[in-house]
């Protein structure tokens, strides 16, 4: 996928995220609102309910202006216009606070026309956490003469406690944000550092391959000279640098095409093919190279058919073959097990190499990765054939497994799902 079209999912991710959180806040906010509206309601309710007590039912003597007034978000100045007691007051009040489902702490004052000054109540509390008596500040209010103030201190922390579910969805939300928007970070961070390093392998591949065609140009001329044909040990040393050269070339055509296949999507050009046919003939490229090889295959089906791109599964076979033989202190034994049901074909290869340590099983497919071991320093490559051979099963969808023991060997499975040939 292209920078651009990665940029723009990316920044549409973000404003739909962005968006949902920006419409869940409003909405909590509108609950908050909805909270203080019902509370409020509920207050002036029970506080009515108080004043009718304390007027003993006499409800036409009920003072008809300014009866309840709300001073701030947590004052409430009640005018009952008659003297009553303290007790009185406090009885009606928790029991018709009670009645209304009003469960947060409040604290009460009365003004007292002797001293001219608010005399403070008691703190009720529903959390068991009670205050000081008289640590509130009660205002008096110099318009009336006989009223009492009631405050709730807890009651925002009230609101948020009945907005439990709001709240958790905000945060919920808020942290898929920010995990969205760290991962964007990684992405971003990953694809730059994966252009680098393709731009890095395709120069330094193109600055070796002008080398090495010169080199690959003058050893063929040279090897064809009569000074060179008539002497045995020049002769030699010069299909050396043949050899190896054209290995060489052949590493970095590799690296090459892996590069070309990470930046651009593989088209596979998928046929009914006997995949025995492709393994024999394989194996009797890989014998010209290692003539005493030993490879015994197995099946229960001849032919062996499935679906595959011809080229890119012999390049497999190639590679899982290679890398036995190359990460063996013995003579080789590789035993190819080709076995079929009605929905699956698993191909195997089985070989009695070194093995592979379970800690690092996990890494083998993994681009440049090299199992350290002692056969590391002495062959050549660049950790990317079971890269590669990865690459095209998944492109192929099908699975690939590894199972490994040290000194015992290791068994590569592929598991393919029949489709009609």
């Amino acid at each position: 996928m292209k920078t651009t079209k990665i940029n723009i999912v990316l920044c549409l991710g973000v404003l739909a995220i962005t968006g949902i959180l920006v419409v869940q806040l409003f909405l909590m906010k509108e609950a908050f609102s909805n909270e203080e509206q019902k509370f409020n309601q509920k207050v002036n309710v029970a506080l009515l309910e108080v004043v009718k007590q304390l007027y003993g039912g006499e409800v036409e003597k009920i003072p008809q202006q300014s009866l309840i007034n709300k001073i701030s978000d947590d004052y409430y100045l009640i005018n009952v216009n008659r003297a009553f007691e303290m007790q009185v007051l406090e009885f009606y009040l928790v029991n018709e606070f009670k009645k209304i489902n009003i469960t947060t702490d409040f604290e009460y004052a009365i003004y007292q026309c002797e001293t001219e000054k608010m005399l403070y109540g008691n703190y009720i509390s529903y959390s068991n956490k009670p205050l000081k008596a008289g640590k509130s500040y009660f205002p008096k209010y110099n318009n009336l003469v006989y009223y009492f103030a009631v405050r709730f201190p807890d009651k925002s922390a009230y609101f948020f406690s009945n907005l439990k579910l709001w709240i958790l969805l905000s945060v919920i939300l808020f942290l898929i944000l920010i995990i969205y928007v760290y991962s964007i970070f990684i992405i971003l961070r990953q694809k730059k550092y994966a252009d680098l390093q393709r731009d890095f392998i395709n120069n330094m591949t193109h600055e070796f391959k002008t080398p090495l065609s010169s080199i690959l140009i003058a050893s063929n001329y040279l090897i064809k000279q009569p000074q060179i044909e008539t002497d045995e040990k020049l002769e030699k040393y010069t299909g050396i640098i043949i050899d190896q050269s054209n290995k060489l070339n052949n590493h970095i055509e590799r690296i090459l095409g892996l590069a070309k296949a990470d930046a651009m999507p593989v088209l596979l050009d998928k046929t009914a093919m006997d995949a025995l046919m492709i393994i024999n003939n394989t194996i009797e490229n890989i014998k010209l190279k290692y003539p005493a090889l030993q490879i015994d295959i197995a099946t229960d089906s001849n032919p062996f058919f499935i679906k595959a791109d011809v080229f890119h599964f012999a390049n497999v076979v190639y590679n899982l073959i290679d890398n036995s033989i190359k990460y063996s202190n013995q003579n080789p034994k590789i035993h190819i097990r080709l076995c079929c049901n009605n929905t699956i074909s698993t191909i195997q290869f089985i070989d009695n190499g070194l093995g592979i340590a379970p800690k690092n099983q996990q890494y083998v497919f993994d681009k440049f990765y090299r199992e350290k071991n002692s056969k590391s320093n002495e062959t050549n490559g660049f950790g990317l054939g079971l890269y590669y051979v990865k690459k095209i099963c998944l492109l192929h969808h099908w699975k690939i497994k590894l199972e490994s023991k040290i000194n015992i060997g290791t068994t590569i499975s592929i598991i393919i799902k029949n489709e009609t040939v």
